[in-house]
This record gives C-alpha cells, sequence and structure tokens, in this order.
C-alpha cells in the first residue's frame, strides 16, 4: 500500500535547506505533495511578499525529482483540507511548528523534521540585500 506525504513551505529564495526537507520528506512515503504558500498567504504570515512569484516557485518546486505533486496553499486554516483532499499518510513540517499540527493525528502521522542549521530564506534575503 502506497503512502502519500504531504508537506508546505513558502519555498522563496530556494536554498538546500528546502532541498533537504523536501528529500527527508519524500523518504517517508511513496508519492509527495507539496502546498506552496501563496503570495497573500506568504504576506500575511512573514510581513512580504515573496522575492520570487507564487508561479515561479510552484514550478521550481514542481521540477524537483522527490516532488509528485504541487498545489498553491491559500489558507493555513485548511490543512485538514488539504491532508484530507490528497489522501496524505503523512504530515511533514519544520520542528519550528513542533506541536502546533498535533491535531492532525487523528488524520494522518505528524513528523517534525528539523531545520537545516544556519540557513534560512530571510537570513539569505537580508545577506543579499546588505541589511546585516
Amino acid at each position: 500500500m502506497s503512502r502519500t506525504v504531504i508537506t508546505f513551505g513558502t519555498f522563496d529564495v530556494f536554498h538546500v535547506g528546502h532541498l533537504r526537507v523536501i528529500e527527508r520528506a519524500a523518504a517517508l512515503g511513496d508519492r509527495l505533495v507539496v502546498g506552496v504558500s501563496a503570495d497573500a498567504l506568504n504576506e500575511r504570515k512573514k510581513g512580504r511578499v515573496p522575492v520570487f512569484s507564487q508561479a515561479e516557485r510552484l514550478a521550481i518546486v514542481a521540477a524537483l525529482k522527490p516532488v509528485d505533486e504541487v498545489f498553491v496553499e491559500e489558507s493555513l486554516e485548511l490543512k485538514r483540507d488539504y491532508i484530507q483532499q490528497f489522501g496524505a499518510d503523512v504530515l511533514v513540517m519544520g520542528d519550528d511548528w513542533a506541536g502546533r499540527f498535533d491535531e492532525f493525528k487523528e488524520l494522518c502521522e505528524v513528523v517534525y523534521l528539523p531545520r537545516t542549521p544556519a540557513i534560512s530564506t530571510t537570513a539569505l534575503i537580508e545577506k543579499i540585500s546588505g541589511t546585516v
């Protein structure tokens, strides 16, 4: 029986930390579905528009070998709907969200993966823009 894994992210200024979480998520099942945060969601969540557009971020993530399907995540409040819509057996989130999605354990396994140390999109943007 195949296992579907679902994960979510903005994936702006794509870096090795993004790749590692996608690879580790894919290793937990047979099919990987990735929700890419909508531009509007990212602006509400982080207070800024992504560097790369929603369409560009979708294209980047879709091109990755471990990814089987991508979709636009319109709202954080729709996680339950997305899990059910894609028939996910496993929800993977970064450990910076630890405990926040335990309510979905009735629907699927919930796994919090450690983030890649010393790398973040925000830090990269600050470095590139010279604000650090």
